[in-house]
């Protein structure tokens, strides 16, 4: 396997949860705190930041701290290789 596929099936693995889109849809609006981002979720925070770390693996976010507080936000540049690979299916699929 290639790194440049490998790094592409973490960012499919990454938004195949409905979680983890829900977060990325969150940060539509901006930076926010991981506890903010976890509030909406039936979950612990310390399972919930394995969705962070799961998003941030795979490029589609970065995070910093500010003090005690953990700040994410978008970085969509790995969306890229997912979205020409989409392309070039839908326009196999077209002919």
């Amino acid at each position: 396997m290639t790194k440049q596929n490998h790094a592409l099936d973490r960012v499919y693995v990454a938004l195949s949860d409905p979680t983890r889109r829900a977060v990325l849809h969150q940060l539509l609006e901006g930076p926010a705190t991981c506890s903010d981002l976890g509030r909406p979720f039936p979950m612990a925070l310390p399972s919930f930041m394995q969705h962070i770390d799961m998003l941030e693996d795979a490029g589609l976010i970065s995070s910093y701290k500010t003090g005690r507080v953990r700040i994410c936000k978008l970085t969509t540049g790995k969306l890229k290789p997912a979205e020409e690979r989409i392309n070039k299916l839908r326009a196999a699929a077209a002919k």
